[in-house]
C-alpha cells in the first residue's frame, strides 16, 4: 500500500512594506540597472509599484524620480528611442509601427523627431525587409492573385509601411532583384 502525502499548508505570505522615498530610489535604480527604458515607463513602474505597496511619508513623485534618473545618466531617451527604431527597422516594421512604439515608451516628440530623419531613409530597405520574410512580391514562389495580393499589402500595413511603397513592392515579380535605392 502506498502511502499518500497531503500537500503542504500555504503559508501566507506577509504583504511586503509601503514604500518610501528611499525603497522607490532603489527600486528605480533596480529596474534602470535591469531594462533599457526611457523615463515614461519608468514613472509608469514606479507608479504602479505605489498603488500596489502603498506609500509612507510624503507623497510620492515618481516622474521625479524618473527625471533624477535621466540627470544622472542612467536613462537617455533619445538613445532608447534610436536603439528601438534600428532594431525595428531591421526586423522590417515601418515608420507608422516605430512611431506607436514610441508613444508605448513614453517618449516625447522631440527625441521622436530627431530619429524620424534615419526612420525615413530607411523605410524602403525596411519595407524589403519585411517582403523578404514574409515572401511577399520578388520573393514568393508564385505572382499572388488581386485577393493575395490585397492579403499581401494588408500585412506590409499593418507592419507600418507607406501603402505606395507596400503596392510597389507587392507587384514586382517573383524573382525580380530589387534595390532599396528605389523604394526610398
Amino acid at each position: 500500500m502506498t502511502e499518500t502525502t497531503r500537500p503542504a499548508a500555504k503559508r501566507e505570505r506577509r504583504p511586503p512594506p509601503p514604500l518610501d522615498a528611499a525603497a522607490l530610489e532603489r527600486l528605480a535604480l533596480r529596474y534602470v540597472e535591469r531594462f533599457a527604458t526611457t523615463r515614461g515607463r519608468l514613472a509608469d513602474y514606479l507608479k504602479r509599484k505605489v498603488r500596489e505597496r502603498g506609500w509612507e511619508g510624503t507623497p510620492a513623485d515618481p516622474r521625479a524620480v524618473a527625471d533624477r534618473m535621466a540627470e544622472l545618466g542612467y536613462i537617455d531617451d533619445r538613445a532608447y528611442a534610436e536603439a528601438r527604431a534600428t532594431a525595428m527597422t531591421r526586423r522590417g516594421l515601418g515608420a507608422r509601427r516605430i512611431a506607436g512604439a514610441f508613444r508605448q515608451a513614453g517618449i516625447d516628440d522631440v527625441d521622436a523627431q530627431a530619429v524620424a530623419p534615419a526612420i525615413a531613409e530607411s523605410a524602403g530597405a525596411a519595407a524589403l525587409a519585411f517582403a523578404r520574410r514574409r515572401r511577399i512580391g520578388p520573393w514568393a514562389r508564385d505572382r499572388a492573385d488581386r485577393a493575395g495580393a490585397q492579403k499581401q499589402i494588408a500585412a506590409m500595413l499593418r507592419a507600418g509601411h507607406r501603402f505606395d511603397l507596400a503596392r510597389r513592392i507587392v507587384a514586382l515579380p517573383p524573382g525580380a532583384e530589387p534595390d532599396a535605392d528605389d523604394f526610398g
